[in-house]
């Protein structure tokens, strides 16, 4: 049964990659917030009609554990959004090519969050102290959301865009959506590339908090993979459709530090007490629901500035 899930998820993850490059965005164009709604809406309705299969197919419990971890990677990539229009802006990246780039950007994603579980997963099977390293990690990043200033973005400092600088030649203008260019017998990175690797390295950092909090649900490599690939998935809609709006769930960030801190100190008191995955995926989504309310009932004391190109 696990072989026909696995061989299934795989089809149906492909099909849908294919239609919505080649069918749904086919042609270089912005995405409208109604369209970027429409295509959110069915991202995430697929994913809740996948874990009906996970329910009659593996049962209940894993069927909470995926809608769980589901919702918890969901939630901590909002952070990414604002990342993504800080860099859109700072490199001035036309609308009509944003979605290309978050596409590539998700294939990428994709691959290195699959070798991240799978290491993860391997490694607190192998090493019992593991998982007491993972839960005073998340504790730590939990407090650090509550507590800690909001960490800023500064294309210009990120190491791996200045090692490409240093092997790859940049080309100065966007050519299309193309990555690449050649001009005068020489092959030159486009700043779409550039863009592209800030999109990838930026998740890279992301998925440090993600993917550990959701092997703090879970260790079954299905449900992991699937849940956090799915979540991803509806992740460039999700964008286009609330670019404009993200600054209004100003709290959501310290529900979600809470969040980690919780799934921390479960890990450090499993051998003691055991929380029920239901109370789990209840107390998440108290939390999150009650912390975008609050954003919306308690007005924040500073606005947040984008800023602009540097060009």
């Amino acid at each position: 049964m696990n072989t026909i899930l696995w061989i299934s998820f795989f089809v149906i993850i492909t099909i849908l990659l294919i239609i919505d490059l080649f069918v749904l965005h086919k042609k270089d164009k912005e995405v409208s917030i109604k369209r970027a709604l429409l295509e959110s809406a069915g991202w995430i309705s697929i994913a809740l009609l996948f874990n009906v299969v996970i329910y009659f197919t593996l049962g209940t419990a894993k069927a909470v554990e995926y809608l769980t971890a589901y919702l918890i990677e969901k939630s901590l990539s909002v952070d990414n959004l604002f990342v993504f229009i800080i860099i859109f802006s700072y490199y001035s990246v036309p609308k009509a090519l944003q979605h290309r780039v978050l596409f590539w950007g998700i294939i990428g994603t994709i691959a290195m969050r699959a070798a991240f579980i799978f290491f993860g997963i391997q490694l607190i099977e192998r090493f019992d102290f593991a998982l007491y390293i993972l839960g005073l990690f998340l504790v730590f990043a939990g407090l650090k959301l509550v507590f800690g200033k909001e960490s800023k973005v500064n294309p210009q400092k990120n190491f791996v865009i200045l090692f490409v600088r240093k092997f790859i030649p940049v080309f100065k203008n966007y050519i299309g959506h193309n990555f690449f260019v050649f001009r005068n017998w020489k092959v030159y990175a486009t700043p779409l590339f550039i863009v592209l690797i800030m999109i990838e390295t930026t998740d890279l950092i992301f998925a440090l908090d993600s993917v550990p909090a959701i092997l703090g649900i879970t260790r079954d490599p299905f449900i992991v993979l699937t849940s956090n690939i799915f979540a991803i998935l509806g992740l460039r809609s999700l964008y286009f459709a609330l670019a404009g709006i993200m600054s209004i769930f100003h709290l959501l960030r310290y529900g979600l530090g809470l969040i980690l801190v919780f799934i921390g100190v479960k890990i450090f008191g499993e051998d003691y007490f055991h929380i029920d995955i239901f109370w789990s995926l209840g107390l998440v989504l108290f939390v999150l629901v009650g912390s975008m309310l609050l954003s919306v009932i308690v007005k924040p004391k500073n606005t947040v500035t984008i800023p602009t190109s540097s060009k």
